[in-house]
Order: C-alpha cells, then sequence, then structure tokens
C-alpha cells in the first residue's frame, strides 16, 4: 500500500501539486472578528489580503482541531496502513500538537508519524512534496521517515517583508525582534532556524533584498528542489525566478502564493523563497 501524506495550509503547496502527489492538506483557521474562515477554503489570497489591508484588527489564526485530523486520518486509513502527517513548526503554532493527540484516535489499524517540520510556508511545502514523491516512488513509512529527518535538516528559507508590524503584532517574531526600529527604507530579511524566525539582515530597499535572496538561494550548491512565493507582488515573484534560473537554469522552481496563515504574520508585500540543498 502507498503511504498516504497529510500536512496543513501553512505548507502554500499550489492546489494543482497536492493533488497530482495525492497530498491531504488540512487547513488552519483565520479569525476576522466573529467570523471564522479556513484557510484556502472559504477565503481566497485576494479576499484575505483585501481584509487585511483595511480591517481595523489584524486577524487571528487558529490551529485544526483534532477532530479534523480524526477525519482525515480515518479517510486515508482506509486506504492504506501508513500515514506520514508533515507540519509547522510547533514553536509556531498548534498544529503538530493537534495531529499528534489525534494519531491514536483513528478506528483502523493503521501506523501515523507526526513530524514537526520546524519549518513553515515553502519550506514546509518543499519537506512534504518529497515525501509524496518518495511515497509515490513505492518508499514505506520508515524510509520515508528517515528521508523526510534528513531533508528537514537540508532545508534553508529566506523571506523579505515589507514591515514587521505584523510578526510582532500577531506574537510570532522570535529572535527577530533585533530588527525591529529599522529605519526609513530598510527591508528586513529573515529566516526560520530551530522552528522560530530569527534575524538575518537588513538591507536597503526592495529591490536590493529581492537580490540578496536571490544570492542567498544561488549559493547553494546545486539544489535539490526549490520554491518561491509571493504575497501581493506577482511581478516580484517573477523577478526573483528569473534571477534563480540565471544560477540554475536546469531548475524549475516551485512558484507558490503565501496564504491567509502565514499572510497574517508575514503581511502584504512578504515573499518568500526555500531550497533543500542535496
Amino acid at each position: 500500500m502507498t503511504v498516504k501524506v497529510v500536512t496543513d495550509s501553512t505548507a502554500d503547496i499550489p492546489v494543482k501539486v497536492a493533488q497530482e502527489l495525492d497530498i491531504a492538506v488540512v487547513p488552519l483557521y483565520i479569525h476576522f472578528g466573529q467570523e471564522v474562515f479556513q484557510d484556502g477554503v472559504d477565503i481566497t489570497t485576494d479576499e484575505f489580503y483585501q481584509r487585511l489591508t483595511t480591517e481595523n484588527e489584524l486577524p487571528k489564526t487558529s490551529a485544526p482541531s483534532s477532530g479534523t485530523f480524526i477525519e482525515v486520518y480515518n479517510k486515508f486509513a482506509a486506504e492504506t496502513n501508513e500515514i506520514i502527517s508533515i507540519h509547522i513548526s510547533a514553536k509556531l503554532s498548534a498544529t503538530y500538537n493537534s495531529a499528534v493527540v489525534s494519531q491514536n484516535s483513528i478506528e483502523a489499524d493503521c501506523q501515523i508519524k507526526v513530524i514537526d517540520s520546524q519549518l513553515t510556508t515553502v519550506a514546509l511545502g518543499l519537506v512534504v512534496v518529497i515525501a509524496a514523491k518518495a511515497a509515490q516512488a513505492g518508499a514505506n513509512l520508515h524510509e520515508i521517515t528517515e528521508l523526510i529527518t534528513q531533508t528537514i535538516s537540508k532545508t534553508h528559507c529566506y523571506a523579505t517583508v515589507d514591515t514587521l508590524e505584523y510578526l510582532h503584532k500577531g506574537g510570532r517574531l522570535g529572535k527577530a525582534q533585533t530588527l525591529l526600529g529599522s529605519v526609513l527604507n530598510i527591508k528586513p530579511l529573515i529566516t526560520i532556524q530551530k522552528g522560530e524566525v530569527y534575524p538575518l539582515e537588513r538591507v536597503r530597499g526592495r529591490s536590493k533584498a529581492i537580490a540578496r535572496i536571490c544570492d542567498l538561494i544561488s549559493k547553494s550548491n546545486n539544489p535539490r528542489e526549490i520554491a518561491i512565493a509571493h504575497a501581493t507582488t506577482p511581478s516580484e515573484l517573477e523577478s526573483l525566478a528569473t534571477c534563480i534560473h540565471s544560477s540554475f537554469p536546469d531548475k524549475q522552481p516551485y512558484e507558490s502564493i503565501i496564504g491567509s496563515t502565514i499572510g497574517t504574520y508575514l503581511g502584504p508585500g512578504a515573499l518568500a523563497a526555500a531550497l533543500v540543498e542535496k
């Protein structure tokens, strides 16, 4: 039986890719006041960013319930006896904990491995895609778990944001507190280390921030996979894709949109890139 792969909506995996690789994406929740939406299900990214920039209060996010995970696991358990469930860093969300609580509550005899990726957005997405490709190639749960453990240690993520306001107000700034108070037109670059948001450096101007992300990606030694994503600036995403292609003409980066959950903290104008080293 083929191992089934589960992740959550913070992985920002394009719908087409998830469908092709048979990846189950469990949505997190977005709260605008009393209104609750499922990330990527009943609110589009355009609708989300429009509301994000016009509402008086910032939205809040919440993890999927254990009941949601149990439903997904039971569905897959009818088709297989092995499931791998890979999720956003436990330091950034309660999603991983919700999945762990749920794994022993399914009805069928099925082995479930829940993994804290210590990552999020397209960095998590790349790890999940690699797991799904291995599953389709016939790898078993133990083999995929070993592969993913190694892959996480080789995965790097870089992002630039227009402002740290959203991370700060959302309580996800972590070690990047040191970047607060930036002077005019200084764009912060951030990364994910040990499951937390860390400061990388400050760059003067948007174009230099994008060029710096490209430079960081290009310094990698022939990466296995690359992914890039934008919140509200598709033209900048294409510029980043072109820049990366000049360094790795044989690589086709996955292109995605930063979804509502991660967008709550990165804000409009965010741009992210991730790679997995060989």
